[in-house]
């Protein structure tokens, strides 16, 4: 439905989400919370899935937690912002990253608070070239949340994410592929057909086989090197196994013969 707060739409095992609250530049009350913590959950279990898109309607990806919300919550008392998080944002990013599939974040807009830590869950981030990424936190007297204390130096370094959140400076998307916190920048008009472009890419790929490189990049984050070499060994023991790897090496050297 097109007043619908998040939009799902799916095709060819291929699954977008839209944020769509355009009025209020997509930013996230509880109803939208829940409904996407509720559908990214539900999609690990979809055996069919092959790409995960997620976007916003209008000028806007997310400009992250609705203050008017919140500022309606404070009449009444003090919200308890921490539970709000282990229900809603926490579950939110653990379940994307948890997905077997790429996710794959299309930024059409600004970015801002917990909207950056929506787009760094993702596996991939294509920004259009007006995005901006702002860690507005310090503008409301917050801390980082939504993962951002923990992917934010893992992506820029300390250096660099100790400046974007103490001062709250936004950041360009040009800037953003430079620094290395997203992966593409393209002109705002061409952002629908690279973001096409790029899920017809991963939708063909074995299913299996980016499962595996998702685990194994995503374990890495925290593992040792012993453990990851036999973690490595484990996933190619498996994927070696599978018929699709054996057609791809038929097919790899097909094609060598007709060169």
């Amino acid at each position: 439905m097109p007043d619908e707060p998040l939009q799902v739409a799916r095709h060819d095992g291929v699954v977008r989400l839209t944020l769509n609250r355009p009025q209020r530049l997509n930013c996230i009350d509880r109803d939208l919370n829940r409904r996407l913590r509720d559908t990214v959950e539900d999609l690990a279990s979809d055996r069919d899935l092959r790409v995960v898109v997620v976007t916003g309607a209008g000028r806007a990806f997310c400009s992250g937690q609705d203050l008017a919300e919140r500022h309606a919550d404070l009449q009444s008392g003090s919200p308890d912002l921490g539970a709000a998080l282990e229900q809603g944002f926490n579950r939110i990013v653990t379940g994307i990253r948890a997905l077997e599939v790429p996710v794959v974040a299309a930024v059409n807009g600004v970015a801002a608070g917990a909207g950056v830590g929506l787009a760094m869950a993702c596996d991939l981030v294509v920004a259009a070239r007006s995005a901006r990424f702002v860690l507005s936190f310090v503008e409301v007297g917050l801390g980082l949340d939504s993962g951002l204390s923990w992917t934010l130096p893992r992506r820029l370094g300390a250096a660099r994410a100790r400046g974007l959140a103490l001062t709250g400076t936004p950041l360009d998307a040009e800037s953003a592929v430079e620094w290395g916190l997203v992966w593409r920048c393209v002109d705002d008009a061409a952002l629908g057909a690279e973001t096409d472009a790029l899920v017809e890419g991963l939708s063909r790929r074995p299913r299996h086989t980016l499962a595996g490189i998702k685990r194994a990049l995503n374990e890495a984050e925290t593992a040792t090197l012993d453990a990851q070499l036999a973690l490595e060994a484990t996933l190619q023991r498996t994927a070696g196994s599978d018929p699709a790897y054996r057609a791809a090496v038929e097919g790899f050297m097909a094609r060598g013969k007709e060169k």
